[in-house]
């Protein structure tokens, strides 16, 4: 990686870092604590949520007709998320100690905690443990895919890419032949 590119790289690196301690620090205001792995709140603070808490019932009828028409189709998108879980995690379990990457950790990225928060009514707790399984899984299966394309094909693209992933700016040029073949290491035969 070129000091050009290194340099804005460690700089959003930093503010990256900052931006998580500052998360943090919002976050300690809210009075709940982690332990082993629970979310707690205390009394107090669990008593004020539930009075925010709306009924599932009016939650249902104050919904907009056209929202409840549609819930259906999002809720279908289950079948091909796990469907995507299973062979992504499959793929890596089989393919990445073959090819010597590192594997992903799956809880790093899907996380189910929402379902603690005293102020949501039931639909509004399955909503969220839907949100969090879904965005979990997908930046999970990201991170497979960014680490087998740095695996075997470490070349940036020609057109600028929306939502570059942090493995990106390691990658050759494009179009940089003695570049790619200097800083590529060629994948080894297994059985080797």
């Amino acid at each position: 990686m070129t000091d050009k590119v290194a340099s804005p790289v460690a700089r959003i690196q930093n503010l990256e870092e900052e931006l998580a301690e500052e998360l943090e620090r919002r976050r300690k205001s809210f009075t709940f604590r982690l332990e082993l792995g629970r979310v707690t709140f205390e009394q107090e603070v669990r008593a004020r949520h539930r009075a925010f808490k709306k009924e599932l019932s009016t939650y249902i009828l104050q919904a907009r007709p056209l929202v409840v028409l549609t819930a259906p189709f999002i809720f279908l998108v289950i079948v091909p998320f796990v469907l995507l879980d299973l062979f992504a995690s499959l793929y890596q379990l089989i393919c990445f100690p073959v090819y010597r990457i590192e594997k992903v950790r799956r809880l790093e990225y899907i996380t189910f905690d929402r379902h603690h928060l005293s102020y949501l009514n039931a639909l509004e707790k399955l909503n969220c443990v839907y949100c969090a399984y879904a965005n979990g899984l997908l930046a999970y299966v990201r991170e497979i895919a960014a680490r087998t394309e740095r695996h075997w094909c470490p070349i940036k693209h020609a057109k600028l890419m929306t939502g570059v992933y942090g493995h990106y700016a390691e990658f050759v040029e494009y179009g940089d032949a003695e570049g790619f073949q200097r800083d590529w290491v060629t994948p080894q035969d297994p059985s080797t």
